[in-house]
């Protein structure tokens, strides 16, 4: 793995190239989100580390979710030479993807290509066979859907996964996150800050970060008072509401709500507002600079040492390593001299003008 830093240029190699096929109605956040990163790299580095190209099946242009229309680079039938595919879903997926869109796929992998997908493309795949065994991620929207239909896939509620030669990805914003990861796997952590911080992408998550599945999406419209309870106790973090008074609040005695978790959540009513609590207190961990004496007050812990204890138990390390590991990812570019400057190459000068850029410099927490 070659790292990014001033004055020590990126290993001379061929660019990787991508393609990105496009099904009707894809997501048009989602495909920006992977590609910008893309140019970022080539921009920051000075060296043409990727290539991409847009493609349908038969190279006429398609209409995304929100109506606009792209053009591709090609057809299938003519697309160039890939290292890797990711294919783009969106809305009404399931009735999106083509046989000859699955036969395609298959081809790809059988010439080992790396396979991936962003929002809902995942669907396209595991159609295709390609992920049976494997661990994927997929808009949330879809998951459900996504499971019944292939109970072969392993699907994770996690924002992106990277299993072998196959990179998944939920919608939105999440394919920036592993294109990011991608990038610092292949050129170094400092090329993925720099790109963050030229997106005004404050954190980069990582694998462990998951998606936040609406409770009304799991349950359905069916159970509006465990919907109302848990909305209740987010709306109560720091100061945790007695499960008894939560009962009364909605109108059940309390042992119909410890019944209501244990049948829809599979845990009692005080271990799932434990996790929320302390969900709450991961994300100001790595989000914020609080202590963690902090984190601990205003996510309704009376004491720094029980806090820990629960922390560790639920996630596996304490909250103190936690902090230490997003520090690890910190990473600040030393500010190039002006001797140094004069002697560097193009792309190095690029790089430095970019840093003087107010939102060019490390990845805040």
């Amino acid at each position: 793995m070659s790292e990014f830093k001033q004055g020590s240029p990126i290993r001379n190699r061929a660019p990787q190239t991508i393609g990105f096929l496009l099904l009707d109605n894809f997501t048009l956040i989602s495909l920006a989100s992977a590609v910008e990163p893309l140019r970022m790299a080539n921009h920051l580095s000075g060296h043409e580390l990727y290539r991409w190209c847009t493609l349908t099946q038969d190279g006429h242009a398609v209409t995304a979710s929100d109506g606009l229309q792209i053009t591709p680079d090609a057809g299938l039938a003519k697309a160039p030479p890939l290292d890797m595919v990711i294919v783009c879903g969106g809305v009404n997926i399931q009735n999106s993807v083509t046989r000859e869109q699955v036969l395609w796929l298959q081809a790809q992998a059988r010439q080992g290509r790396q396979l991936g997908a962003v929002c809902t493309g995942s669907w396209a795949l595991a159609k295709a066979g390609l992920l049976d065994g494997y661990e994927c991620s997929v808009h949330w929207e879809c998951l459900a859907a996504l499971q019944e239909a292939f109970p072969r896939v392993a699907i994770t509620t996690r924002l992106f996964s990277i299993d072998r030669n196959r990179t998944t990805s939920s919608g939105g914003t999440a394919p920036m996150d592993m294109m990011l990861h991608l990038i610092g796997c292949e050129h170094g952590r400092e090329l993925a800050a720099g790109i963050s911080e030229m997106f005004i992408y404050e954190r980069i998550r990582n694998e462990q970060d998951h998606q936040r599945v609406p409770l009304k999406h799991m349950l359905g419209s069916n159970q509006p008072k465990l919907q109302e309870i848990v909305a209740l106790m987010e709306a109560n973090l720091e100061e945790p509401i007695d499960l008894d008074e939560l009962a009364s609040y909605v109108d059940v005695s309390r042992r119909q709500l410890e019944r209501l978790f244990q049948k829809y959540l599979h845990c009692s009513p005080s271990r799932y507002y434990l996790k929320l609590r302390l969900i709450r207190a991961r994300q100001l961990l790595k989000q914020t600079s609080m202590s963690i004496i902090e984190v601990a007050s205003v996510c309704g812990f009376v004491s720094t040492p029980h806090f820990s204890k629960c922390y560790r138990e639920y996630f596996g390390i304490p909250p103190r390593d936690e902090r230490a590991g997003q520090n690890g990812n910190v990473v600040r570019l030393v500010p190039v001299t002006e001797e140094a400057l004069m002697a560097s190459s193009a792309a190095q000068a690029a790089l430095s003008r970019a840093q003087s850029e107010s939102t060019f410099a490390s990845v805040r927490l």
